[in-house]
This record gives structure tokens, sequence and C-alpha cells, in this order.
């Protein structure tokens, strides 16, 4: 029988993580595969020491980047590679993935480094950003999930405000798309194949995200949102995602972004497809 283990953050208080790990489990033990749900913390990272009764592969839902590598190197095979979570967890790093691949997305401009006790005001700068941009725009930092951490900026005071505050944290300035204000596309890709997809829809925010307040219902994805969401899981190297789809003019297919450990009980229970056994399938049959 093949084994794997489950690791999810054990810091996280929030019961969604658990069930996180529990759909995956749950969906490789009717493989007949033996899952075993860990918290990051409950695997050593003892450099000294090789992990005893390795399993056959690890289904990674954390961030957990330094955990992940160690136990690639122990020869243990990660869904989804370290490397791709690395990418997907840094929005910087990962935007400049899909414009390296062309993909189209809102028009991102990548923030430099300022220290934390520096400023570039009056250098400039800010003014260009302001410029090429506009208002209202995003802001968005590097690392963050469910829409937090991501903030529409309305006026010149609220922008000057926000950028002094992230000193010294990744983040990026981005075009914001009104034609897309409180709605997106949630579309789950395993392999290369699209699994799941619902359209996510907010009256309140300007994020469609469930945790926000939004609701979802099932979509029929066009031929271009199709190939669009296909091509930016490829080119972050995922072999899942969760991508999500804004709606440009014409409601032409943009990039959002891409999740590596995308959340699959709300798409469950919109859609009524449970994406775990297609990722624990797709698992099996390229350890095979």
């Amino acid at each position: 029988m093949s084994s794997c283990w489950v690791i999810y953050n054990g810091s996280l208080t929030s019961d969604k993580f658990y069930d996180q790990a529990l759909l995956i489990q749950e969906a490789a033990e009717r493989a007949g595969v033996h899952a075993v749900i860990k918290k990051n913390y409950e695997v050593m990272i003892d450099l000294a020491s090789p992990i005893e009764n390795a399993p056959d592969f690890v289904v990674f839902l954390d961030k957990d980047i330094l955990l992940a590598r160690f136990l690639k190197h122990q020869g243990i095979r990660i869904f989804n590679d370290p490397e791709v979570i690395e990418t997907c967890d840094n929005k910087a790093n990962q935007y400049i993935q899909l414009a390296k691949h062309q993909i189209p997305m809102p028009k991102t401009i990548i923030a430099p480094k300022v220290y934390s006790t520096f400023t570039i005001q009056d250098t400039g700068y800010y003014e260009k950003v302001l410029a090429e941009l506009k208002l209202p725009m995003i802001i968005k930092e590097g690392r963050g999930s469910f829409g937090m951490k991501v903030y529409l900026i309305e006026t010149v005071e609220a922008f000057y405000n926000k950028v002094e505050e992230l000193h010294g944290v990744d983040y990026v300035f981005q075009e914001f798309i009104e034609t897309s204000r409180g709605r997106d596309i949630r579309v789950n890709i395993v392999g290369d194949e699209i699994v799941a997809a619902m359209y996510r829809h907010s009256e309140t925010d300007f994020r469609a995200n469930i945790t926000n307040g939004g609701t979802a219902e099932v979509v029929e994805l066009t031929e271009a949102q199709e190939k669009l969401a296909i091509e930016a899981a490829a080119a972050v190297g995922a072999e899942f995602a969760g991508v999500d789809l804004l709606f440009g003019e014409g409601e032409e297919p943009l990039v959002c972004e891409v999740n590596a450990a995308a959340h699959i009980r709300n798409i469950l229970n919109v859609t009524g497809i449970n994406v775990a056994d297609a990722m624990i399938k797709y698992i099996l049959q390229v350890i095979k």
C-alpha cells in the first residue's frame, strides 16, 4: 500500500486548514493510500538524521518552504514542488514569472525594496507609479491569502500612507480592473486539466473572495478562460493550482493570481466536485 503525508501549518488556528488536509486524507484513503495528516512542526528538520518511515509522497498544504525543501532533499516527492510553492507564495515573484510567459494580467509594477528606517519619497518614483497606473489602483502585499493584504487605493493621501506603511515588505502596484469589481472566477487545475470552476461575486467588496463575504455559483468557462487558466498554472510550474481570473474590457480574461495550495472546500460545496480525488488520482499516475 502506498503512503503519504498531508502537511499543513499547525500554528494556524482556523479549522479551514485542518479541513483542507482532511479532504486530501479522505481522498487518499478512498484510493487505497495510507494517509497521515501532520502539522508542519511534527516533522523535525534535523539535518543530521534522515526521515524515518518516510512516505511515498507528501501533499504539502503549507508555506513552510524550508520544510518542503528538506523533505525533497530526503528524496520524497512533494506536491506541489517547493519551488512552485515559493513562487506562488510571493506575489511579486509570481507576477515576474507570469510576465515571463506573457500571461495576460493587470498592468503590474513591482515595488522597490525600501528599508524600514528609510524612505524614497521626494525622489519622484511614486509620482511615476501614480502617472502610470492612475487611481484607483491596487496595492498588494507579496504574501497574503483569502484576499487579505490587498488594498484598493482611491486617493493620493491613501497611496502615500500605504507605501510608507509597507517599508521592508515585498509588494506590488497593480492596475485596478474596474470591469471586474467584486467578481472573478476560481478555476481549479490538476495536471494540465480543469477539474472545477466557480464564479464568485460580492456586492459589498471590491474582492470576490467568499472569505470576505462573497457568494459563488457554478460557471461554464469560455474557451479563452479555459486556455488562460491552464497556461497560467503551467507558467508557474504548478501541478495543482487555483487560478483566479478577472474580467477585463469586453470580458477578456486576465489572471489575478495563481494559488499553489488553493482551498477546495468552497468549490466542493458550490459544484459538488471534490478536487482532492483528482489530485490523488494524478499523483498516483505520476509516481507509479
